[in-house]
């Protein structure tokens, strides 16, 4: 087994972001065209794929009041700082903000659809008021820069599709499976492996549902549970505890929050699920900080296994994903075996496939509290050898072949369901 090339998976498909991860490439696309802009930034204009904004219209941008595109596109043309990657904002000034709203509002900011077969396009050219121009391309991945051109003149020039850097999806998928997962997390050295991101997502996500969880943030769905708790709706118990911090770090993080997260597979939502409900079990349950780690590892690479054939954006929701290796990392955490981590996927699957991505807004916090409870179940369950009939809909005896169904369906349905949803979504803003 390759420890060293699991860890550079692991590290390459988590990352520090700020905010929604769709407008924050939104933003760093501009921010790259602006830095090969001569003069100052006059005109702005977006053009994106349907997931990228299917996905931006209703997110927080972080530090601001606003939502949606064109925010997220001024503000990184003005104020978006390229070297901070997805964090590419958070450290905009309140005059580059007010500078941002004042190219937004005045109507210098176009947007519009990219008919192309790419799931994540995002294209910015900016105009310089004395005739200048630049434009910059992100495809493929949230960071990913294929193109830069800079007074009709490209400076860079990848073809699209291709992945400038990280793993590429295809060596993702030949070298994780559950079974290799499982080993590699008993295997793992903490000393000798480089796990900083996990060791990163538990520190930093945990941090994010702690802020949630204290502030007034969108639906306030994690405070809300906590009321009913203390109302005796709900009871104070593993489950319920575990749904209100991780929902708390989705409130926080889709009401703009300026604090930061670890993601897996680009999302910033799918990487708190991935790791606080582990988190969470963990604290409660007084299980170890070792077998934690390793059940946080273990849910987060159950995640990437699927994501690298899912594709990072798709008309499924992403938390039935992460929810899946949470449920696989519970397994784990109660010293569960392989099989029956096995079994936790396909009952996820079973469960909670088919759930709509109709973009990315507050409400995503209430699906995540929803898979959560699932993955819990999902996971007890698999504890007690209970899994989902190879008969029944998607589920196949082998979870690697459930897995390969679900993706088929996100992979062949999501085209039709995406267009549907961008067209309701646009129908409501005329």
């Amino acid at each position: 087994m390759d420890h060293k090339l699991i860890c550079e998976i692991l590290n390459s498909e988590m990352e520090l972001a700020t905010g929604c991860t769709e407008p924050a490439a939104i933003a760093l696309c501009a921010a790259n065209a602006r830095a090969h802009l001569k003069g100052e930034v006059a005109e702005l204009t977006v053009l994106a794929s349907v997931n990228i904004i299917k996905n931006a219209m209703a997110a927080g941008i972080p530090g601001t009041s606003y939502t949606g595109i064109d925010y997220a596109a001024a503000l990184g043309a003005v104020g978006g700082k390229v070297e901070r990657q997805l964090q590419v904002v958070d450290e905009a000034s309140e005059e580059e903000r007010r500078m941002a709203i004042a190219l937004v509002q005045g109507g210098h900011v176009r947007m519009g659809k990219k008919d192309t077969p790419e799931k994540l396009y995002v294209e910015v050219e900016v105009k310089s008021a004395d005739g200048h121009q630049a434009k910059a391309i992100i495809a493929s991945a949230h960071t990913n820069v294929v193109y830069i051109e800079e007074d009709g003149a490209a400076v860079v020039d990848h073809e699209i599709g291709t992945l400038v850097s990280g793993v590429p999806a295809d060596v993702i998928d030949e070298t994780l499976s559950i079974q290799t997962i499982f080993d590699f997390v008993n295997e793992l050295d903490r000393e000798k492996d480089d796990l900083h991101m996990i060791e990163q997502a538990i520190a930093v996500n945990t941090r994010i549902a702690e802020e949630g969880m204290k502030g007034d943030y969108g639906l306030n769905i994690g405070r809300n549970i906590a009321k009913a708790k203390k109302a005796g709706y709900m009871s104070d118990d593993l489950v319920t505890n575990a749904m209100e911090v991780t929902a708390s770090g989705a409130d926080a993080r889709m009401a703009g929050a300026n604090v930061p997260v670890v993601t897996n597979s680009g999302s910033g939502n799918q990487g708190i699920t991935a790791t606080m409900p582990v988190v969470s079990a963990a604290k409660t349950l007084g299980v170890s900080e070792d077998r934690m780690f390793r059940a946080v590892t273990l849910s987060h690479l159950i995640g990437i296994h699927i994501h690298c054939r899912f594709g990072l954006l798709s008309g499924l929701c992403g938390a039935t994903v992460a929810g899946t290796g949470s449920a696989c990392g519970l397994v784990y955490l109660l010293g569960g075996n392989v099989q029956q981590i096995g079994y936790a996927v396909n009952n996820m699957l079973g469960d909670v496939t088919g759930m709509l991505c109709d973009g990315a807004k507050a409400d995503c916090a209430l699906k995540i509290s929803t898979c959560v409870n699932t993955a819990f179940q999902c996971a007890f369950m698999a504890l007690d050898n209970v899994c989902v009939q190879p008969s029944d809909g998607i589920v196949d005896k082998d979870p690697e072949q459930t897995i390969k169904n679900f993706v088929r369906l996100g992979n062949e349905g999501s085209p039709v369901m995406d267009n549907i949803v961008l067209d309701v979504m646009l129908t409501k803003q005329k």
